[in-house]
């Protein structure tokens, strides 16, 4: 895609001096018709592969669609390592309270699947439904923490940061102190999950940053009785194969016949 030719994206002001990138979509019915919102992942942006295929599905059903960059990610303000869970989650409920209007569908990716679950049980009467792509609750102690070395675990106490390894790219990927503390403030595996509408877990099974288990173990906290999985055995992490992004197509249609 060529972003010149879509021109620079809006933004959202918030807290006086800092603002969130976003590009909004109008649907073609009403302002109650329902929306769609994608929270990208962690390190992502919104103009990634999965956020534009949700857009284009939400333009061809006639919906508004929002997607938004947190602080610290694509165009919005801020250091990327100032940000975690309670400060993206706050960027979220920002963007759903002033840039959509009536019942949402939230499509989270990977660190989007862990704020989606957070935004839905602050803003239970404004979110319809829940897709999530590799979502990833709970990373920041199932898949860090727990996974660090005594000596891993030493370093990032001591410095308030460690790098590691970025599996998409040369340079590593750098997880400040606060990340891990804040997380522990905001841990959604730990018992029920009081979130009631439909839910769609989309997971691969050739995963290897966020393991397919957590799909089915988030699936299980739910309150929702209403609550889908779908494993594909060949998809990794980025879920971004031409008949992956079919079969999020598809939960969209699906989560529409669910909810309305």
């Amino acid at each position: 895609m060529n972003m010149a030719e879509i021109g620079p994206p809006d933004y959202l002001d918030i807290n006086g001096n800092e603002r969130l990138a976003y590009r909004k979509a109008a649907g073609g019915g009403s302002g109650t018709d329902i929306g769609v919102m994608f929270l990208c992942g962690h390190g992502s942006d919104m103009d990634g592969t999965k956020a534009l295929e949700a857009e284009a599905w939400a333009g061809q059903a006639g919906r508004s669609f929002l997607r938004f960059d947190y602080r610290g990610h694509g165009l919005s303000s801020g250091d990327f390592l100032d940000g975690n869970i309670s400060s993206w989650t706050a960027d979220s409920l920002a963007a759903l309270d002033a840039l959509t209007e009536g019942p949402q569908i939230l499509v989270g990716s990977s660190l989007g699947g862990w704020l989606m679950l957070n935004v839905a049980l602050a803003r239970p009467d404004r979110v319809a439904g829940l897709i999530g792509i590799a979502a990833a609750p709970d990373f920041t102690e199932d898949l860090l923490w727990a996974e660090f070395t005594d000596e891993q675990r030493r370093r990032i106490e001591a410095d308030g940061v460690i790098a590691l390894p970025n599996p998409y790219a040369d340079a590593p990927v750098k997880y400040p102190w606060h990340l891990i503390t804040d997380g522990r403030n905001n841990l959604r595996l730990r018992g029920g999950l009081d979130i009631a509408c439909p839910v769609h877990l989309l997971h691969g099974m050739k995963d290897e940053e966020v393991p397919w288990q957590t799909a089915t173990q988030t699936a299980a906290c739910l309150a929702s009785t209403d609550v889908e999985v779908t494993l594909v055995k060949e998809a990794g992490h980025r879920f971004s194969e031409p008949d992956q992004l079919a079969i999020l197509r598809g939960a969209l249609d699906r989560m529409v016949g669910r909810i309305t």
